[in-house]
């Protein structure tokens, strides 16, 4: 049913549109780098004795020439070229100033064997492995401390095999947390671009307190049954590009994080600054874009725009739980198709496992200034379950231009939550039936500034019902 508006509605709109800054306009845009400027040195795998044949171990010659490379730091850096074959390895470590390039019928494999992925010290802000107390395994492609690395090709793959890992999941025969496909900790000036990352053991690329990263044009599969095999995942990390990816995994597409209930409100190392934009993908055990469950160092700053999500379990998603402290504020999301899903949007105050019997269950999480707008769905089983804390209120979610086509009687539910609406259909429920215009613009997150893109539907749907 549409809002019936009336005149002094219509002035107000257009009068406050008049007044809208304009300078701000455009699409967020990733900065984009110039792969076309070569290091100065460079070297093969194979001149370190590497071998493709899929069989033969070659982590020694990966960890003996990226030490060769490292003389080159200070003199511009190196790249490390790994040709056509199935290159065979365990966990290996990059370097600063590296650039890592696999020519497009490289495939890097990771070994089967969990004696080469060595086991590391827990992050500090989890306080143990995700998985079991304890550490954890060390990712494949593995670095810290870094500056200016570099991880591309002509669409070569890494593969991380890990049906092993699963199995030993499923079985809970694992001695510690898996590891992740690619993982760099405190690092900064990382791009990962034009590769194709498949099966992942855990996560599948992880930058941990870093900043400025850019992940571009990449392709990440896994089996829609594997678990907790998410695409990407910023983790405390600051000014990060996701941009132009296809991700189909057994778990979130996107999950940001920022740490786990005491350890990560101690550490408090927020993610902030993230952008997405052109993710197309699916899954049916996940998300497409998650933030959470362990948010507790804090979220902030994300904006996510042009995604297509298709026969996927949830599109957006807010993970919490009382304990986990922390906040996710100013969130904006525009621009999304959605096809053959199940929830739309959803807030699960509910996700409950917690490191140990530390924390602290009056830490109670911050939500606040969500604005989604401009989302077109079909086939959507449930719109949105939108469900805050008791006694803690998400407040100013704001949700503008919505249409979803859905297939069952119930089409929202929500609780424990406050804010706005317009032009959402079906109905949106009674806690954010309130309009957005004329008095809440200012509540709802960066709406002054991106009104120019919601005018025309909002003339369009307020001028036929207005009462004289």
């Amino acid at each position: 049913m549409k809002r019936s508006f009336s005149l002094l509605d219509v002035l107000l709109l257009l009068a406050f549109v008049s007044h809208t800054t304009w300078a701000v306009k455009g699409s967020l845009h990733c900065k984009r780098t110039n792969l076309g400027e070569t290091r100065p040195h460079s070297v093969t795998i194979t001149e370190f004795g590497a071998v493709g044949d899929g069989v033969t171990l070659n982590t020694k010659a990966f960890q003996n020439a990226i030490f060769y490379l490292n003389s080159f730091a200070d003199k511009g850096g190196a790249k490390l070229f790994v040709p056509a074959g199935r290159w065979l390895t365990g966990s290996f470590d990059l370097i600063s100033h590296l650039t890592l390039w696999l020519d497009k019928d490289a495939v890097i494999l990771g070994s089967k064997n969990s004696d080469d992925w060595p086991v590391v010290d827990p992050l500090p802000s989890y306080g143990r492995g995700r998985e079991l107390p304890g550490g954890r395994h060390r990712s494949l492609i593995y670095g810290r401390n870094l500056t200016d690395v570099i991880i591309t090709g002509d669409n070569g793959t890494v593969d991380g095999q890990g049906s092993v890992w699963w199995n030993w999941f499923r079985s809970k025969t694992l001695n510690y947390t898996r590891p992740h496909l690619v993982e760099l900790m405190n690092s900064t000036g990382v791009l990962i671009t034009n590769l194709t990352f498949l099966n992942s053991p855990f996560w599948t690329i992880h930058p941990v307190y870093c900043s400025h990263v850019t992940v571009q044009n990449v392709t990440i599969l896994a089996p829609l049954d594997s678990p907790n095999t998410d695409g990407i995942d910023p983790d405390s990390s600051d000014d990060v590009c996701i941009e132009d990816c296809y991700i189909s995994t057994g778990d979130d597409l996107i999950a940001i994080k920022s740490g786990w209930d005491e350890y990560g409100i101690s550490f408090a190392h927020p993610s902030t600054n993230i952008t997405i934009r052109g993710l197309t993908g699916h899954n049916r055990n996940g998300s497409g874009i998650a933030i959470g469950s362990e948010m507790s160092g804090g979220v902030s700053e994300v904006y996510a725009e042009n995604i297509f999500f298709f026969n996927t379990s949830t599109a957006i998603i807010i993970k919490t739980a009382r304990g986990r402290g922390g906040y996710v504020r100013n969130i904006y999301i525009s621009n999304v198709t959605l096809a053959g899903v199940d929830t739309a949007l959803k807030f699960n105050s509910n996700f409950s496992q917690h490191p140990d019997e530390f924390y602290d269950p009056n830490a109670l999480p911050v939500i606040e200034r969500i604005t989604i707008k401009d989302v077109v769905g079909d086939n959507i089983k449930v719109a949105g379950l939108l469900k805050g804390i008791e006694g803690d209120s998400f407040r100013n979610v704001c949700l503008l231009n919505i249409t979803l086509n859905v297939t069952s009687e119930s089409s929202w539910n929500c609780s424990n939550i406050r804010g706005y609406s317009a032009l959402v259909s079906p109905e949106t429920c009674e806690p954010l039936k309130e309009s957005i215009f004329p008095k809440h613009y200012s509540d709802c997150y960066r709406l002054s500034n991106h009104l120019w893109s919601s005018a025309h539907y909002l003339a369009k749907e307020m001028m036929p019902d207005i009462r004289s």
